[in-house]
């Protein structure tokens, strides 16, 4: 497991996808992220990447689910907060969305889909991300905004 009390000052290392799952995984068993099959690709407190396949995430038309688009975009900005929250207020600190906003462009019908978050804002408090999702192509699909609260440990 990757130890966030050993980061320098300023911020965290981009982690890769061993050291994501070693800080993570336990978190995302029997979660939607699980159910979903989203997968963290990279990730650091500025923002990360994260994959989900269209495949059982569809709504009856066929087409990718806006709702699961959504919960992709808020859970790789979510990550990203967890590890801007322990930057800021030491191990154990956790991050919650407050605020979701997506504008959907198009949807996809098969393959899969990924979101980069990028950082906006990065406070104390709260730290905002903005998330773009695209298909394999690289198409464009929805452009996500994502609020969160940087929470203390308890």
């Amino acid at each position: 497991m990757t130890d966030m009390t050993s980061v320098p000052e300023g911020g965290t290392a981009r982690l890769d996808a061993e050291q994501l799952n070693a800080l993570f995984g336990p978190l995302i068993r029997d979660t939607l992220v699980e159910r979903c099959g989203m997968e963290l690709v990279s990730l650091d407190a500025d923002g990360g990447i994260m994959t989900m396949p269209v495949k059982g995430n569809t709504q009856p038309a066929g087409l990718l689910h806006g709702g699961a688009t959504i919960a992709l975009a808020e859970s790789v900005a979510s990550f990203a907060a967890i590890l801007r929250a322990r930057d800021v207020h030491g191990e154990g600190a956790q991050a919650v969305g407050t605020s979701v906003s997506a504008l959907h462009h198009r949807s996809a019908r098969s393959g899969l889909v990924t979101a980069t978050c990028t950082a906006r804002h990065s406070g104390r408090q709260v730290a905002s991300y903005l998330v773009d999702v695209h298909d394999e192509a690289g198409t464009l699909l929805s452009t996500v905004t994502v609020q969160t609260m940087l929470l203390p440990p308890r």
